[in-house]
C-alpha cells in the first residue's frame, strides 16, 4: 500500500495490492446549488445542506486503477495502452459507472473504509469551495485563464496534481476529466429536491456527472452545470474521484 500523489511515479503495476487515497475533510455547510442564469437542469437555485465528508484530492489514476484490475481481473477499459492515456499519473479514462463503482466496493473491502462516489450536491459543494457566487472551482475567470491553457489537453487528459489546487486543496476539479457522481439524473430534481443531503431520484436512465474535461474545457465545467450518460458508457473524457462519509 502507498499513498497517491502527484509525485507517484513509474509504469502501472507496481505490485502494490492498492493505493490509499488522499482525502480531504469537506465541511457540513449550507450553500445555494444551481444557477439562475445557467441551463434549465440548473433551476432553481435552491438552499442545500451537506454534511462533512471527504473527497479524495485526485482523480482515480492509471496507477490506482491498475491495483483495481490485477486485484479483480476486470477488464481494462478502452484506450487502457493508448499513449495519450497511459501515463501511471493520469487519471484513469473512458471508465463506464459501473465500473467506477465496482472500484469503490474493492477499495471499500481492501482498506476496511466506505469508498463511494459523491453526490452532486458534495461535488458542486467541494467545487465551490465555500465561494457561493463562484463561477468555476478556480474563480470567475474562464477556463481560457488556466495556466499553460493553449499547451494543455491536446490529445487526452494530463497527469493529475501538475498544477496548484482549488479550494480545500482539491487537485483537477472541474477540468480533465468529467466526474461521474452517484445520483440518477433527472433534468427536473431541483424542483422538488429536499434540502438536506440530496441523494437524487431514485432511479433513472443516465447517471450524473460533474466537470469539464480535456474534450469539453468550457461547456461544463461551471460549478452547477450537470451533465449525464448511461451507467454503462465508456467515454473518453470520463474519469471517477472518489468520497467517504465522516464518522459521526
Amino acid at each position: 500500500m502507498t499513498a497517491a500523489s502527484p509525485s507517484l511515479g513509474g509504469a502501472r503495476g507496481s505490485g502494490e495490492s492498492f493505493i490509499e487515497p488522499v482525502m480531504i475533510r469537506i465541511p457540513g455547510q449550507c450553500f445555494s446549488m444551481g444557477c439562475e442564469i445557467g441551463r434549465d437542469d440548473e433551476k432553481p437555485v435552491h438552499r442545500v445542506w451537506v454534511d462533512s465528508f471527504e473527497l479524495a484530492a485526485y482523480q482515480v489514476t492509471n496507477a490506482e486503477y491498475q491495483c483495481f484490475l490485477a486485484a479483480t481481473n476486470a477488464s481494462e477499459p478502452p484506450f487502457w495502452t493508448d499513449p495519450n492515456f497511459n501515463d501511471a499519473k493520469m487519471p484513469v479514462a473512458a471508465v463506464s459507472w459501473n465500473e467506477a463503482m465496482a472500484y469503490c466496493h474493492w477499495l471499500s473491502k481492501a482498506t476496511g473504509r466506505s469508498y463511494r462516489l459523491p453526490t452532486e450536491a458534495e461535488w458542486e459543494c467541494a467545487a465551490r469551495g465555500g465561494a457561493e457566487s463562484s463561477t468555476y472551482p478556480w474563480g470567475d475567470s474562464p477556463p481560457g485563464s488556466l495556466p499553460d491553457y493553449a499547451n494543455r489537453w491536446r490529445n487526452g487528459p494530463e497527469p493529475v496534481g501538475r498544477y496548484a489546487p482549488y479550494a480545500y486543496g482539491l487537485y483537477n476539479i472541474g477540468e480533465n476529466v468529467h466526474e461521474w457522481c452517484s445520483d440518477w439524473y433527472d433534468a427536473g430534481y431541483y424542483s422538488d429536491s429536499p434540502e438536506r443531503n440530496p441523494q437524487g431520484p431514485a432511479d433513472g436512465v443516465r447517471k450524473a456527472s460533474r466537470g469539464g474535461s480535456w474534450r469539453h474545457h468550457i461547456k461544463v465545467s461551471r460549478n452547477s452545470a450537470r451533465s449525464s450518460i448511461p451507467p454503462a458508457f465508456q467515454y473518453a473524457d470520463y474519469g471517477f474521484r472518489i468520497a467517504c462519509s465522516c464518522a459521526g
